[in-house]
């Protein structure tokens, strides 16, 4: 556990630019948070409010649309995974560690 009394940590703590990263990053994990609650419980309203909509077949086959947009929310989480690891593994990474280069000179 880090101690918090520790001076790295309060210069970290008093860095604007690690002020601005959290900003930065829980700004776009609740965007992200909020895009997909939004495509899930579509889905899920769909379901319990427009069954003949879901159920309309695609063609002359047994598939429904109901598949095809449950594998759109599946490929959504995916996704918009990618592209908060994405983020993360580059520009908040950098960020970190110009940040921490800071803190210990």
């Amino acid at each position: 556990m880090t101690d918090l009394q520790d001076p790295v940590v309060a210069r970290i703590e008093a860095n604007p630019a690690y002020q601005s990263l959290k900003r930065k990053r829980s700004a776009f994990g609740w965007l992200l948070t909020f895009l997909m609650l939004l495509v899930y419980y579509g889905f899920i309203g769909l379901i319990a409010f427009d069954k003949e909509f879901l159920a309309q077949p695609l063609g002359s086959g047994v598939t429904s649309l109901g598949i095809p947009i449950a594998f759109g929310v599946i490929v959504f989480t995916i996704a918009i995974t990618g592209l908060y690891v994405r983020r993360a593994n580059g520009e908040y990474d950098r960020l970190t560690a110009d940040i921490l280069e800071d803190a210990t000179r």
